[in-house]
């Protein structure tokens, strides 16, 4: 019907999309033309919104459960839309003081909340706006946060938003579900540009809109991170004359955050533990940016009073071997470990210590790694089945769980590889630790049935670890490149090799 531009391989989608889409639609309207009845409307003009804000005039007599206390159906498990409001029972810095990244290990009480979970599934927390910025926003908008209202659908069979309570009031709205610290897309400016009375923040609006404008966009949005609270005080005439009831058409909901779970109920009856790293970083802006849920999180502090964090839970990617005679390795730098800890947890809580035994050799004594146990024999008859590779910058700074892993390496239930980059002239990783025991790790995957596990950043690591893997499938395991990358996607198919990463 319409080829698609090859310009899409060489500048920004947008300029190869939107010529194809108008050529698209006049063969379409050529094809299939509008009944005369009906016209186009104006460019500018914007579509009718998805709902109406219906005002009161008071403070309603009942004021909805949902925002005050979890008021949660026995029979059904927390969900997105019916989360649980877990407590915080401690929220501690875990990394050095002089350290550039702030890691937090957070602790949730989660008693007769009915959530239950195995290692490997995720926490899904539901972050909200500071008070600093719902405030900032009211103001530019020209909101009364104590104003209550219902949203009433414009159209037959639309149903009200998930998670919004009816009636709501203007600041739990903006505080619990507008995305206002989000970055904005090209359509929040198409549609700011049909609701702005103000000429000249109009054309800037629209050029922003345009396919000519997205490169402008770019700079002026993507690239350096500017938030929607950021664009409307940039565009303040704009911004005063947003009619509320466009406020959900045009600023997008709070997503909820997802998380490894980094303990085991079996080692911590009720309680839920996550290692969240601080999102921070400076762009050209003043300001630096943030992280809306892991600046929001940092910020809560159980010592000063009760908080609460709506929270719920699903299956994570990772799935641990039910056998305890199945090794496991795994490689986990930075917070990329968390996942780890709760295997290990509910592997040593259930006995799957997986211990590496040679019936050859015998022998039920349990000892620490030594590299001088490779020998032709194969591994050493009592080596723990729980391989944990963890990387970070420094020991004394963000060695996550130092003491935990050195006790349970003392009872012979995992055997610990560290790389700490920054401790020597070379920077050292944990794919060049994989190198170095490639006889062990060759022996375990090949002989034992092990299975791998990555976790952590998806920048470099995966496909370093990867690359380490598969040469030393072709070193220790005699194959050829096509045979070493052949026999990764055998165990990726058969689930002997799994990847949980983030950006």
């Amino acid at each position: 019907m319409s080829s698609m531009s090859w310009g899409m391989l060489s500048c920004r989608p947008d300029a190869a999309i939107d010529p194809w889409l108008v050529a698209l639609w006049e063969k379409v309207l050529g094809l299939y033309p509008v009944p005369a009845e009906l016209t186009e409307i104006p460019r500018g003009v914007p579509l009718p919104s998805t709902f109406t804000l219906q005002l009161f005039q008071d403070v309603p007599n009942t004021v909805p459960q949902e925002l005050t206390v979890s008021s949660l159906d026995p029979h059904q498990p927390p969900s997105e839309s019916q989360p649980f409001l877990a407590p915080m029972v401690t929220n501690e810095r875990v990394t050095g003081p002089s350290h550039f990244q702030d890691v937090r290990l957070i602790e949730f009480d989660i008693t007769g909340s009915g959530i239950s979970f195995v290692a490997g599934d995720v926490v899904l927390i539901q972050p909200s706006n500071s008070a600093t910025h719902a405030q900032q926003f009211c103001q530019v908008l020209g909101l009364d946060p104590d104003q209550w209202f219902t949203l009433q659908p414009r159209e037959p069979g639309v149903s009200s938003p998930p998670g919004l309570p009816q009636p709501c009031s203007v600041w739990h709205l903006v505080t619990q579900y507008l995305d206002i610290a989000s970055v904005p897309r090209r359509s929040f400016f198409e549609l700011l540009a049909c609701l702005s009375p103000h000429e000249l923040e109009r054309e800037k609006l629209l050029e922003l809109s345009s396919t000519t404008g997205q490169e402008a966009l770019c700079e002026y949005c993507s690239r350096p991170r500017r938030t929607i609270l950021e664009v409307l005080c940039d565009f303040p005439h704009s911004a005063g004359a947003i009619p509320a009831d466009y406020l959900l058409d045009l600023i997008p909901r709070i997503r909820p955050r997802a998380f490894s779970i980094a303990s085991s109920l079996l080692t911590h009856p009720n309680r839920l533990q996550i290692l969240m790293a601080v999102v921070q970083y400076q762009t050209r802006l003043r300001e630096p940016r943030r992280g809306l849920c892991s600046s929001w999180l940092a910020s809560l502090n159980p010592g000063q009073g009760s908080v609460q964090v709506p929270l719920w839970v699903r299956p994570g990617s990772l799935a641990f071997p039910e056998s305890p005679d199945t090794p496991v390795i795994m490689v986990g730098p930075g917070t990329g470990v968390a996942p780890f800890r709760a295997a290990i947890q509910e592997r040593v809580a259930q006995g799957k210590t997986g211990e590496c035994r040679d019936p050859r050799l015998g022998g039920p004594e349990a000892c620490s790694w030594d590299p001088s146990w490779l020998c032709p024999a194969g591994v050493h008859p009592t080596l723990p089945g729980n391989f944990l590779f963890f990387g970070c910058r420094w020991r004394d700074q963000d060695f996550y769980w130092e003491a935990e892993w050195q006790e349970l390496e003392k009872r012979g239930c995992l055997t610990l590889i560290t790389a700490f980059s920054r401790e020597q002239d070379q920077k050292v990783y944990v794919q060049h630790r994989l190198q170095e025991l490639g006889p062990l790790v060759w022996e375990l995957l090949d002989r034992r049935g092990a299975c791998f596990y990555l976790a952590g950043n998806a920048k470099f690591m995966p496909a370093d670890v990867t690359e380490a893997l598969t040469s030393l499938f072709q070193q220790h395991g005699g194959l050829s490149s096509p045979d070493a990358a052949a026999y990764l996607d055998r165990l990726q198919r058969t689930l002997r090799f799994q990847v949980e990463t983030w950006a």
